[in-house]
């Protein structure tokens, strides 16, 4: 699967509004500043499972999605695949490269869906959250948020077991998408093999173990997502072991 590649013509940008409009990083730069950054910028369709951004990228380029989805992911020696996050409209991604650019891609970039992404280059994209202290405070809140997430998922590998695992991963994606009381719903469903990848388990487990959770009450699976009915009951399943 070969990376795809950047290119100014591939989607013309619009006349009548900013495609980095609706990108969070940006929310609070005025319609000039994002014009000016969006004069710097490639952009690309790509269709679902094509290569985004190769590990071994010598780029630092960051990236933006404007519309679909993307996965954040490496291969074992193997060849296994270890999803670390998926990302939605509105994110960005391969930010490291941009600070660090002597280092190479820390992991490889999917499309989960048919995506349209627009590519800045680092310096100018280090350039903007240096002007603008709204980005780079951003930049710093997601870095820390990485960190958590990774501090986290090191814990439950080191100390969970694989049932416990999955309660962590579902747990976790159920707080992604928001939760309302003590509900939650995860949009669109997630696939047995992605939630086996983030939990380092088989997609056997993963099956028996949301089998068992639905026959306790604690989820249920509707015709547009994974619906956790007790959230609490599902995080003291976790915290539980955890200690």
């Amino acid at each position: 699967m070969a990376e795809g590649k950047l290119s100014r013509d591939a989607v013309p940008p619009p006349t009548d509004y900013s495609l980095l409009s609706n990108i969070r990083l940006f929310r609070d730069l005025t319609p000039l500043d994002l014009n000016a950054i969006e004069q710097a910028c490639r952009y690309r369709r790509f269709s679902a499972h094509e290569l985004i951004l190769d590990r071994d990228s010598p780029t630092a380029d960051v990236f933006f999605v404007v519309r679909g989805r993307v996965r954040i992911v490496n291969y074992s020696v193997a060849g296994r695949e270890v999803a670390f996050d998926d990302l939605g409209e509105g994110s960005y991604f391969g930010e490291l490269s941009a600070i660090d650019n002597d280092h190479p891609r820390s992991a490889s970039v999917v499309a989960v869906t048919d995506t349209l992404i627009v590519a800045l280059a680092g310096k100018t994209f280090l350039e903007v959250a240096l002007a603008r202290p709204s980005v780079g405070l951003k930049v710093m809140q997601r870095l820390a948020q990485i960190i958590r997430t990774g501090n986290e998922r090191i814990m439950d590998l080191s100390t969970l077991g694989a049932n416990s695992r999955v309660h962590a991963e579902v747990l976790r994606q159920a707080r992604r998408h928001g939760v309302n009381g003590n509900h939650a719903v995860i949009e669109p469903i997630p696939i047995h093999s992605d939630i086996a990848s983030r939990a380092s388990t088989t997609r056997e487990t993963v099956a028996r173990v949301l089998g068992d959770l639905a026959r306790q009450g604690i989820l249920e699976r509707t015709r547009d997502g994974l619906v956790i009915r007790d959230l609490r009951r599902l995080d003291d399943l976790v915290n539980d072991i955890r200690g």
